[in-house]
């Protein structure tokens, strides 16, 4: 006969509260643990920034939910003590604009559109310069990585032809 348990075997509950499955989301960088520094309550956030949302387990007031870290929002309002951002979250295969108020520590500035400013900023200059005559006109629009150029190989000696020998069964 088959050897039963005297007693039934319990499994540790599931938690689904409201910071589930965060400790290693949620964990500070090493050597940075405790209060975040006065700067980041000074950071300017104007309406039409972008921002990145990192949060900051050490600070719990306004506070995102954990699905919103990690994401880059626009801020649409600025508040004495928060900033609204607003966020796009996919439900059920459509894209829902979320209104999110966050507080300053859990906000940095996002470098998403940094690239952009800068070839902006580089195309405007060279455009100026071709308009005074100082430089060439030449095309600003970004270009694919192209195939590389033909090239004829050049041999330094005649090259040697190499024949199979046949096969012999030695047996």
């Amino acid at each position: 006969h088959e050897f039963t348990f005297p007693f039934t075997v319990k499994k540790m509950p599931h938690s689904f509260g409201y910071r589930a499955a965060t400790r290693t989301l949620f964990k500070k960088a090493f050597k940075t643990n405790g209060r975040c520094h006065t700067t980041t309550y000074l950071r300017n956030f104007k309406r039409g920034d972008y921002v990145d949302i990192k949060v900051d387990s050490s600070i719990h007031k306004g506070m995102p939910f954990k699905h919103y870290h990690g994401r880059t929002g626009v801020v649409f309002n600025v508040n004495k003590r928060a900033v609204g951002v607003i966020v796009n979250k996919e439900v059920n295969g459509r894209i829902l604009r979320k209104q999110l108020h966050i507080s300053t520590p859990h906000l940095l500035p996002s470098t998403c559109q940094s690239q952009i400013i800068a070839r902006k900023k580089a195309n405007d200059a060279h455009k100026a310069a071709v308009k005074a005559g100082k430089a060439e006109k030449k095309n600003l629009k970004r270009v694919n990585t192209q195939p590389k150029a033909s090239y004829f190989y050049q041999l330094e000696a005649t090259p040697e032809t190499i024949q199979p020998l046949p096969y012999v069964d030695l047996v």
